[in-house]
């Protein structure tokens, strides 16, 4: 078999934080995927592990795909094809995520990567997510034996023209910027409180918290708390700007909305997330954007009624049963 069949190009294998020169290389690939695509093809939070974030009961596995080129060492990363990223708890259960450059698509890479996962790890105990739910991501879930299990909604909102209802916020409610260096504790305790049927959103740790504030997109002024007149955290708005990406233009998010199990039934939800949109418009953006699960159908309703609409969709695949 040709050395330029993928079956034939070197994997690497890394456990843990990856290096740097790696990582550049696998922010570079996944910012070309989602010229390409529309959409990133790894999660914030894969990324954050990656750098070495503390992982706390999860560790992180990828495996790196290189293309041959004779006149580089393929270990430098720079004919780096495609990537597949585990992030793996205690318990054996893993989530996977892949990416295969525009330039080596079509070409059986994501198949190498898979083949050498099962090989070096196994697939026992892993779901997959597919960032826009891809039809030659479907052909391969279902190649191995995989199938979908849970949709996560993407959807958009036009901001320029979007006339929003309004709500107030409940008497004596009142809304600020998070504060770096004083607010973090009690956000973290705040986030666990409201996502705590939510284990993705509601295990964020500090150093997660951190990661995500170093980023260039953090902005504490679109970081909206709500408070009472004590000064206690009842709810946020945590709003982020995604940058222009080639053709794709600069698009906001309604990156997470909380309300604390104290203030819940008082209509905070609501008017926390007009108050960010609200925010979002005035960088005068021509979209937002947001994530929900397609069964959530409280939210799906709330965001209908301000104007949202099904956008794109995310597919976690999860392996048949009996397969």
């Amino acid at each position: 078999m040709s050395p330029a069949h993928p079956e034939n190009w070197p994997v690497l294998v890394v456990k843990g934080a990856s290096d740097n020169e790696l990582l550049k290389d696998i922010k570079a690939l996944a910012a070309a995927a989602e010229e390409s695509d529309g959409n990133p093809p790894l999660s914030e939070q894969t990324l954050v592990m990656l750098r070495g974030a503390d992982a706390g009961d999860h560790s992180v596995l990828a495996l790196a795909l290189y293309a041959p080129d004779e006149q580089s060492d393929p270990a430098s990363g720079q004919d780096l094809a495609g990537i597949a990223v585990v992030v793996e708890a205690d318990d054996g259960t893993g989530v996977l995520e892949m990416a295969v450059h525009p330039s080596y698509r079509n070409q059986g890479a994501a198949g190498r990567l898979l083949d050498s996962l099962r090989d070096s790890r196994g697939l026992e105990g892993l779901n997959a997510w597919s960032h826009g739910n891809h039809e030659a991501a479907a052909e391969l879930a279902a190649r191995y034996g995989y199938g979908p299990a849970r949709e996560l909604w993407k959807m958009r909102l036009m901001s320029s023209s979007a006339e929003l209802p309004d709500a107030g916020l409940p008497e004596g409610v009142s809304l600020r910027a998070f504060v770096p260096g004083q607010d973090e504790s009690a956000w973290l305790a705040a986030n666990r409180a409201a996502f705590a049927h939510h284990p993705e959103q509601g295990s964020l740790t500090r150093a997660d918290l951190d990661a995500r504030m170093a980023e260039d997109w953090f902005d504490p002024a679109g970081f909206l708390l709500a408070v009472n007149p004590a000064g206690e955290l009842l709810g946020f708005h945590w709003t982020k700007v995604h940058p222009r990406q080639g053709p794709h233009p600069a698009i906001g998010e309604v990156y997470v909305v909380g309300v604390t199990p104290a203030a819940q039934g008082l209509g905070l939800g609501k008017a926390l997330t007009v108050a960010g949109i609200r925010y979002l418009q005035s960088h005068e953006l021509h979209s937002v954007m947001l994530y929900v699960d397609a069964d959530n159908t409280a939210a799906v309703a709330l965001y209908q009624k301000l104007g949202f609409v099904r956008w794109d969709v995310d597919v976690m695949y999860a392996p048949l049963t009996g397969k």
